[in-house]
């Protein structure tokens, strides 16, 4: 067994470490969230909790880790009187990003369930998981059912398999813990809510501290046993602490004033529904516990709402998470100071109480620093027609969905038709694999006919492999929305351009709410260029569509022939996504030999791939050309102007490509 890199050797990350001691006191606190760029530490740290974890008494031979001072009366093992005792240190458990919904909660022998009437279960990783830690890497690529059934099972404590009449049912109680990149996407505002608490973590800029992290993790990779065997005083006092945390939690006052000041804080920040306060109240309470104190300050409060508010309280996906500190002091100092005490600064650790450091602070694996935004090298072709400075984008309005036409089988979303495992049935076929969802009535209908040549003398059906039908089921995916923006000359009115951002704004929201990955081409002057490749990171592609510049002639060919491009290589990538090609133009092309018979061509690639398109068309003026319908109608796709493009204009919109696909 691998030798893990020991908790209190991290170097620095204070808040996460304390979020994770926290969770280790009081589990109902409801699970981290660790959000924050590669190299962080984030995954090593979470390892390390779990050799900090006491060991856990379990029934032998239970595969559900029943306790045996608590037996589970309804656990799939039982009975279990008279079972024994055994323990075993505390597991940890990871989810892969392409697990399948039988793989996390297990899976029934569907053959046996309907021949023999028989529970035979195979239990999945939330079993595993029971009184241990559950760890997600990346949870914002999971797809969102897996993320719900797993997030059902951490509020619930229980896993539930239903299959068509036959269930199980096994508790399954564990420390969730979630890591994630903003840059690769952000989970949906529900979801966050889900955590009990987020931190967010980033390298240290601090040349110490880097250094020291560099020290520590050279010294483990030469002698893991024996950089572990230095820090065996430290692990077992921190670990000897969670114990003594856990038993004075029983213990610990939540007087009313500190209620108020949760409750007020809660109410200050606007954040949605009670989840919050009931998570800040089980996390100050942890504080205090983990503090040695049976009391709850205001520190334990203010520390409470710095780890349980930040992700609760944001409302624009585009919006970086954070508390105002300042308005949080004022708000606790408003209602705090009247309960005695609740706000005695009495205890052995203070306020809040931090997790033990040893050494010097780091924050982590160093990171490279932020890359530069649009660098506006692009130069202008012809006279008069300069760079101009970026303009912010107009006021963001709800849209209507914009769909690809037909039935996809790409990742699960909110977009268009597709088939997937979760939705409403629409027929039957043989599984070409394991079975995963059963179709009753079909599986019925095909074992009917050979009852009697099978010898059938009971009241059960005779069932065999070849009988069983696997349910084909519609719902929705999600697609990539590719952007193409004319950034020329043409489109430089800062009015104009500021309406044509706002709506690119508008249909990016859209995009983030139905869980569709998006990119941005950009062309102006001699040249196209991808301002950000595909990725589901769709604040990604705000900052960037807000900081471009404009100016220069319009080479419309260059900037299709960029989006196909782009088109090819990610249906390499990911065959099953299928894309939505939007082009936000005025429909001139200038520059260059023959512009116009140019991008006449290059338009015509995507309507002979069969690509879902549509044209935003910028044209402005007393005179119109009509040239981005002319665009559209070679693209295979459907134009709308500016002021169309709202909610009740796009109804009409998404019919008109659905038309045209036909």
């Amino acid at each position: 067994m691998t030798t893990p890199f020991p908790f209190t050797a991290v170097v620095g990350q204070d808040d996460l470490r304390l979020a994770l001691l926290l969770n280790a006191v009081s589990p109902a606190v409801g699970g981290v969230l660790v959000r924050g760029e590669k190299g962080t530490a984030k995954s090593t740290a979470v390892r390390a909790l779990s050799a900090l974890l006491p060991e856990v008494a379990v029934v032998p031979g239970c595969r559900f880790s029943c306790d045996p001072a608590a037996v589970d009366p309804g656990c799939p093992d039982g009975p279990h009187e008279g079972g024994g005792r055994a323990a075993r240190p505390a597991r940890m458990v990871e989810l892969p990003v392409g697990a399948s919904e039988d793989r996390l909660v297990g899976a029934l022998d569907i053959e046996r369930a309907l021949a023999e009437g028989v529970k035979a279960f195979e239990p999945g990783l939330l079993a595993d998981a029971h009184r241990g830690i559950l760890y997600v890497d990346e949870v914002n690529l999971l797809h969102d059912h897996l993320v719900d059934l797993l997030l059902d099972a951490a509020a619930m404590g229980a896993s539930y398999v239903e299959r068509e009449g036959v269930s199980v049912r096994h508790a399954a109680r564990f420390l969730l813990v979630g890591t994630m990149n903003p840059e690769e996407g952000e989970l949906r505002p529900q979801l966050l809510d889900r955590f009990g608490l987020t931190v967010e973590v980033a390298a240290s800029r601090e040349p110490g501290q880097r250094v020291e992290v560099v020290r520590r993790r050279l010294a483990y990779d030469d002698d893991p046993a024996g950089f572990a065997a230095r820090w065996a005083g430290e692990e077992a006092a921190v670990r000897a602490r969670i114990v003594a945390a856990r038993e004075l939690l029983p213990s610990v006052r939540l007087g009313d004033g500190a209620l108020r000041q949760i409750a007020a804080t809660c109410a200050a920040f606007e954040v949605d529904g009670m989840r919050a306060d009931i998570v800040m109240a089980r996390t100050a309470t942890a504080l205090a516990a983990w503090a040695g104190r049976t009391d709850v300050l205001a520190e334990d409060v203010r520390q409470a709402a710095l780890l349980a508010l930040p992700h609760r309280r944001r409302r624009n996906p585009f919006d970086a998470p954070g508390l105002d500190e300042d308005k949080l002091d004022e708000t606790l100092e408003e209602f705090g100071g009247d309960d005695g005490p609740d706000t005695d600064p009495d205890g052995p650790d203070g306020g809040g109480g931090q997790p033990p450091a040893e050494g010097p602070e780091g924050g982590g694996d160093a990171g490279a620093p932020a890359e530069a935004g649009e660098s506006g090298e692009s130069q202008s072709a012809g006279a008069g027609s300069g760079e101009r400075s970026p303009v912010g984008a107009a006021e963001p309005f709800r849209t209507k969905v914009l769909s690809v036409p037909g039935i996809g089988e790409g990742a699960a979303g909110r977009r268009s038709r597709a088939r997937t495992e979760h939705g409403r049935t629409t027929g039957a076929r043989r599984p070409g694999g394991a079975l995963t969802k059963l179709h009753l009535a079909a599986t019925v209908q095909a074992a009917a006919p050979h009852q009697r040549a099978r010898g059938r003398s009971g009241p059960g059906l005779v069932i065999r492999r070849d009988d069983l039908r696997q349910a084909v089921r519609e719902g929705h995916e999600s697609n990539l929305v590719l952007f193409v923006v004319d950034a020329s000359g043409s489109m430089a009115a800062r009015q104009r351009m500021s309406a044509v951002k706002g709506a690119v704004v508008s249909l990016l929201l859209d995009a983030y709410q139905r869980r569709d990955k998006v990119g941005l081409v950009t062309f102006r002057g001699s040249a196209a260029e991808v301002a950000l490749p595909p990725t589901s990171s769709v604040d990604a592609a705000a900052a960037r569509l807000e900081s471009l510049p404009t100016g220069g002639r319009t080479p419309l060919a260059a900037g299709l022939l960029k989006a196909h491009d782009v088109l090819r290589v990610e249906r390499l990538r990911d065959p099953a996504r299928r894309a939505l090609v939007v082009v936000v133009t005025d429909g001139r092309a200038t520059g260059g030999p023959e512009p116009v018979a140019l991008a006449s061509r290059a338009a015509r690639l995507f309507a002979a791939d069969g690509v879902a398109s549509v044209v935003v068309d910028c044209e402005s003026g007393p005179v119109r050309l009509g040239l981005a319908g002319r665009l559209a109608g070679e693209l295979g796709g459907s134009a709308v102007t500016l002021d169309e493009l709202r909610a009740d204009s796009i109804a009409g919109l998404v019919r008109d490509v659905q038309r045209r696909a036909a």
